[in-house]
């Protein structure tokens, strides 16, 4: 029995043996391939960086935005790489292996896709927003209940850069399927400001100095008529109105400064015609016998 378990590891362990120096011969005879193989792998690296800049230059040329040229950059790079490790694989006598490779891709592709259907939206809605020219590089927009201006956009998300200079990484996917307010798609940007004046006020001369106000504090406004005044209606303690006017801004910190310019010119100049700007009042009458009834109770206190 001793005998017999002695045989068969000793024929087990030469099986092994041989198999090794079977693999020593095949690494032996395959060196040069293999040392080929590695000198395509780094050519192949060094290509891809070398024509993706290239791409990079060349499409700099065209009126592509500058995520997408970033984006078309990237995925040549990606395809050289690949081409050169199916390159490797053939010098290595591994087609049998690549034919393998391609098929587990389709089926790990399609697992893939519905483990990472988040990921892929928005890696696809990336697409989109460096596609397309109303959403680009250095506009100040407002979505999402976020605002600021666009510092980057990539594959996964889009970047803004706040009022206090924060960082905001939003997923492309929330930013397709909200609505987007873009300031720098026009030239001008129009101040919006509400106010009240007291029941007392003469709402003409109101209306005249107001005006006149914005038009001598302003100098992208040059007359009466570039301004919108409108009376609101009859609030709680105060006439209302809103004042409408446009400046040469694209950015949305610019209008709340020349708003809060016009809060401070407007208060100014209501103070010198005493214009009265009122502000809520509460009175709380108590009948008579409540008041006594109170007092009474003091001066048992006492």
């Amino acid at each position: 029995m001793t005998k017999t378990i002695a045989t068969r590891f000793s024929e087990a362990w030469g099986l092994i043996t041989e198999k090794m120096m079977s693999w020593l011969d095949a690494f032996i005879i395959n060196l040069p391939n293999i040392a080929l193989a590695i000198l395509v792998f780094f050519l192949a690296i060094i290509a891809s960086k070398q024509i993706s800049k290239i791409s990079l230059k060349l499409l700099n040329r065209t009126k592509l935005q500058r995520s997408m040229k970033a984006l078309i950059s990237k995925i040549v790079a990606i395809v050289v790489v690949l081409l050169g490790l199916f390159l490797i694989l053939s010098i290595l006598n591994l087609s049998k292996v690549l034919n393998t490779i391609l098929a587990g891709v389709g089926v790990a592709g399609l697992a893939v896709s519905l483990a990472l259907q988040g990921a892929l939206a928005n890696t696809y809605s990336g697409i989109i927003l460096s596609y397309i020219t109303q959403v680009k590089y250095g506009d100040w927009i407002k979505t999402n209940d976020y605002e600021g201006e666009i510092v980057d956009i990539d594959l996964r998300a889009i970047t803004l850069k706040q009022i206090d200079n924060n960082l905001v990484y939003i997923p492309n996917k929330l930013v397709v399927e909200n609505p987007i307010k873009n300031y720098s798609s026009t030239s001008q940007s129009r101040v919006i400001l509400e106010c009240g004046v007291g029941y007392e006020s003469d709402l003409r001369k109101v209306k005249d100095i107001t005006m006149q106000a914005i038009v001598d504090n302003f100098e992208v406004v040059d007359h009466k008529d570039d301004i919108l005044f409108l009376w609101r209606g009859y609030g709680d303690s105060s006439i209302d109105y809103e004042l409408r006017f446009w400046i040469n801004s694209t950015s949305a910190l610019e209008v709340a400064k020349a708003k809060s310019e016009a809060i401070m010119v407007i208060r100014e100049v209501y103070r010198e015609h005493n214009i009265n700007i009122p502000f809520p009042i509460r009175t709380l009458d108590f009948p008579e016998s409540v008041t006594i009834e109170h007092q009474k109770n003091n001066s048992e206190a006492s």
